[in-house]
């Protein structure tokens, strides 16, 4: 149902003194381990593509991040879409359609 790429960046603009770095989140990726309710996992962390390192706020690089969720059992995981990315849905790249929103949306009420 989704994109098998898909990214999130937080749409709002980043105010000049907020200390928010630019982030944009995969959400999914076709290489990345698609987690199951089987899975035991428990140690998460995100790790920076732009600078292939583990991401720590304001100790990874100066620029952009490209941040994939991390499990320590698994490698680089798809993640499910979080609350804040439904919040702000303009912020899917590819744009999610209605369709596709609606569908995440209930899924997310399911759970």
């Amino acid at each position: 149902m989704l994109p098998p790429r898909l990214l999130w960046c937080d749409p709002r603009p980043i105010p000049r003194l907020n200390r928010q770095e630019p982030r944009t989140l995969i959400v999914c990726d076709p290489g990345f381990y698609d987690p199951t309710d089987e899975d035991d996992c428990t140690v998460f962390s995100y790790f920076c593509q732009t600078h292939d390192r583990t991401y720590a706020y304001e100790s990874c690089g100066p620029e952009s991040h490209l941040l994939a969720l991390h499990c320590r059992d698994h490698g680089l995981e798809n993640m499910w879409p979080q609350g804040k990315m439904m919040l702000f849905p303009e912020g899917f790249e590819p744009r999610l359609s209605d369709e596709q929103l609606a569908w995440i949306r209930a899924q997310w009420d399911a759970d």
